[in-house]
């Protein structure tokens, strides 16, 4: 076909009935590249995973409100005080019991991820009078609550800018 469309060509803009040697070998050649590019491993096309901190948070109890996870990069703060200091923060309507964060521009370091389910959109885990949550709650590295909330140490992790896949279960 390659060469039935030169040859057209060449001879309606030279007035000649033969193709020239070149126009020969150009297709040839150009049959080889398309050859070999269909040839080449997918894997040399392949794209690799941005670097980032990808969390599932899983045991969602109902589709009421939304889930609020933060990324911390030291104690002050953690875990309650999300807007002021978490180094990000990210908020997604619910859907099922899952839900699915993915932190990029993060770079090597020790953090500590805090998760709520704010199931009234009021920006903040509600508790009874005794201080124990109403709503569901979460942190990395299975930090849990005894008599008060994890401390950053206890639910510390360290990220070494690959990709990192992590679970947090809430708790209710």
């Amino acid at each position: 076909m390659m060469n039935s469309l030169l040859f057209k060509f060449f001879s309606q803009n030279t007035g000649h009935s033969e193709m020239p040697q070149i126009f020969r070998k150009f297709s040839k050649l150009s049959f080889w590249l398309a050859l070999s590019l269909v040839w080449l491993p997918s894997n040399g096309f392949s794209q690799t995973e941005c670097p980032s901190v990808n969390v599932k948070i899983q045991n969602i109890s109902n589709n009421t409100g939304v889930i609020a996870c933060a990324i911390f990069e030291s104690g002050e703060g953690f875990p309650d005080k999300f807007l002021k200091f978490a180094r990000k923060i990210m908020i997604t309507q619910i859907s099922g019991t899952d839900a699915s964060f993915e932190f990029s521009d993060i770079l090597p370091g020790k953090y500590a991820i805090a998760v709520i389910h704010d199931e009234n959109y009021n920006g903040e885990l509600d508790t009874n009078m005794f201080g124990i949550p109403k709503e569901g709650y979460g942190f990395s590295s299975g930090a849990e609550v005894t008599l008060s909330a994890p401390s950053f140490s206890d639910a510390e992790f360290l990220y070494d800018g690959g990709v990192l896949q992590m679970s947090i279960n809430l708790n209710y």
